[in-house]
């Protein structure tokens, strides 16, 4: 049977539930120690890039060009198949949470991320 990929904020406490945690921001979550976060791997390669990630500065009218230029990234970034590869790998044992630190829940690299990786099976 296989496992779900869930997003989780970094502030938020981790849970047995999560299974295998991610962390897949380029930065590291403020105030946030890695005893704290209970992560399993930080992927920050698949992180969108610094130019993308300004761009976007979180504001929701830029959200669509974001992910749009997140996507095209994602398709182009020679880190992907290793990230895909392991994410399948684990999702064949356990859930696989990715770990963003955003505000935003709905509007954020994870939910894009999540979208990318389920389009790619």
């Amino acid at each position: 049977m296989p496992h779900l990929i869930n997003i989780k904020r970094a502030y938020e406490e981790a849970s047995p539930d999560d299974g295998f945690r991610i962390l897949v921001d380029r930065l590291w979550p403020r105030g946030v120690s890695k005893e704290v976060l209970k992560l399993d791997r930080w992927f920050k390669d698949i992180a969108p890039s610094n130019e993308v990630r300004k761009a976007f500065g979180h504001v929701p009218e830029r959200y669509e060009a974001f992910r749009s230029a997140y996507l095209k990234e994602l398709n182009e970034n020679p880190a992907s198949p290793d990230f895909l590869a392991l994410v399948r790998e684990e999702l064949k044992k356990r859930p696989v949470t990715l770990v963003y630190s955003a505000k935003d829940q709905a509007m954020n690299q994870a939910v894009v991320l999540a979208e990318w990786l389920e389009e790619h099976g």
